[in-house]
C-alpha cells in the first residue's frame, strides 16, 4: 500500500514528465483513499504544475500551503523559484520572496539567497540588486554564496565594468572569492580578449591561494600564451614551481598548445618528458599538439618517432579545461578525432587508431605521403 512518500515521488515523478493531469487523479485517488495530504505531498503537485507551466494551478497550491501550518522545504522553494524563472515569471518570484519573509524570518537569508541566484541566473540584474539591496536593508548579511553569486552573475550578464564593481565590493565585504566566480570572470576577461586585466585579476585575487588548486597558476599561463609570450609563460610556470603547485594535464596542454601552434618541437618533447616524469597521462589534446605541429611543418615522416615514447594505443579522452578551448580552439586533429569518437560507430578507438585515419585523411587531401 503506498504512503504518503510514495504518492509524493509518484507526482514528482509525473511532473517531470510533464503530466499533470494523471498527477492531479493520483493525488485525487489518495484522497478518496483516506489520505490527508501533507506539506510534501501538496509540495509535489505545486512543483508538477510549475514544471508544466500551469501557474496559477501551481500559485493555488502555494496559497493554500502558505495559508496553513505548513512550512515548506527550501529545496522546494527552489525548485518552484527555478520553475518561474525558467518561464520568465520574475514577479510570482518575488511574490514567493516576500510571503516567506514577512513569516519566518529563520528562513529569510536562504530564501534571499535563493532569489538572487534566481534573478542572476536568468540576467535579470536590477531584480537582483535590488533584492541584495533590500536583504541588506532587512538586517541580513550577504554571505558567501550569494556574494559569489552575484559576482558570477554580473561576470554572465553584465560589462566588465559592473563585474569590476562587483568584485571590489565582495572584497570590501571581506569575502573570499570561490572557484566558480573566478572561472566566470576569468571566461569575461577571455572572450573579451582582455588578457593583461586577466593576469591583473589572478595576482589580485592570490596566486598563492591553495583551495583553488591549479585553476589561478593555469588561467595565468594561460593569459601569456593566448598571445604567445613564451618567455613570460615559461618564467610564470617556473614560479608555479617555485610555489610548491604541481603542473596538472591542464598546466601541461597550455604550454603544449602554445609550443604547437610556434612549432616549438624542442620545448614540446621537453614538455612531454616532463608529463611523463611528473606521472601526468597525456589526452587527445596533448596527441593533437604533437599531430598539428608535425603535419603543419610536414614533417608527417618523422611522427613515428615523435609519438616513440607515448602510449598510442590508450584510449582517447579529454580531460583538459574547457576554458583552453576559449582561447585556442581545437585543433584539426582533436575536432576531426572527436567526430570519430561520437560517431554511432561502436568501435574500440585508440589514438593510434585516430592518427592512422587522420594521416589517410590528410593524404587524401594534399597527395602526400605520410609514412606512419
Amino acid at each position: 500500500m503506498c504512503t504518503d512518500a510514495d504518492y509524493a515521488l509518484l507526482i514528482r515523478t509525473l511532473g517531470k514528465n510533464k503530466m499533470p493531469d494523471v498527477a492531479l487523479q493520483l493525488f485525487l485517488k489518495m484522497k478518496s483513499e483516506g489520505f490527508v495530504p501533507s506539506c510534501t505531498t501538496l509540495s509535489a503537485l505545486m512543483l508538477c504544475y510549475a514544471d508544466s507551466g500551469l501557474f496559477l494551478h501551481a500559485q493555488a497550491m502555494w496559497d493554500e500551503i502558505i495559508n496553513s501550518s505548513f512550512v515548506p522545504e527550501i529545496e522546494v522553494v527552489s525548485d518552484l523559484l527555478d520553475a518561474y524563472g525558467k518561464m520568465g515569471c520574475f514577479d510570482e518570484v518575488h511574490r514567493v520572496l516576500h510571503e516567506l519573509t514577512s513569516r519566518d524570518l529563520n528562513m529569510c537569508p536562504e530564501i534571499y539567497s535563493l532569489a538572487i541566484s534566481c534573478f542572476g541566473k536568468y540576467g535579470q540584474l536590477a531584480m537582483m540588486e535590488a533584492t541584495v539591496r533590500e536583504m541588506v536593508a532587512s538586517g541580513f548579511k550577504v554571505d558567501s554564496f550569494s556574494g559569489n553569486a552575484f559576482v558570477t552573475y554580473y561576470s554572465l550578464f553584465g560589462s566588465l565594468t559592473e563585474m569590476e564593481t562587483a568584485y571590489g565590493r565582495l572584497k570590501r565585504s571581506r569575502i573570499l572569492i570561490e572557484k566558480d566566480a573566478i572561472r566566470a570572470m576569468a571566461f569575461a576577461y577571455i572572450s573579451k580578449r582582455r588578457f593583461y586585466k586577466l593576469g591583473e585579476f589572478l595576482r589580485d585575487v592570490g596566486l598563492g591561494r591553495r583551495n583553488t588548486g591549479n585553476l589561478l597558476w593555469n588561467f595565468l599561463l594561460l593569459s601569456y600564451a593566448a598571445n604567445f609570450r613564451m618567455k613570460s609563460m615559461q618564467r610564470e610556470f617556473l614560479g608555479m614551481l617555485d610555489a610548491g603547485f604541481s603542473p596538472d594535464l591542464t598546466t601541461f596542454n597550455i604550454r603544449a598548445l602554445a609550443f604547437s601552434r610556434m612549432s616549438m618541437f624542442w620545448d614540446l618533447h621537453v614538455s612531454v618528458e616532463h608529463m611523463k616524469h611528473a606521472k601526468v597521462v597525456p589526452d587527445l589534446v596533448t596527441y593533437g599538439c604533437i599531430v598539428d605541429a608535425y603535419l603543419n611543418r610536414r614533417l608527417g615522416r618523422n611522427l613515428s618517432f615523435a609519438l616513440s615514447n607515448m602510449d598510442i594505443d590508450g584510449f582517447p579522452s579529454v580531460s583538459t579545461d574547457r576554458m583552453v578551448f576559449e582561447v585556442f580552439g581545437k585543433g584539426d586533429f582533436h575536432s576531426s578525432s572527436e567526430v570519430l569518437l561520437e560517431s554511432k560507430r561502436k568501435r574500440e578507438w585508440t589514438y593510434s587508431k585516430l592518427i592512422a585515419i587522420y594521416l589517410k585523411k590528410q593524404y587524401r587531401s594534399n597527395q602526400i605521403f605520410w609514412n606512419y
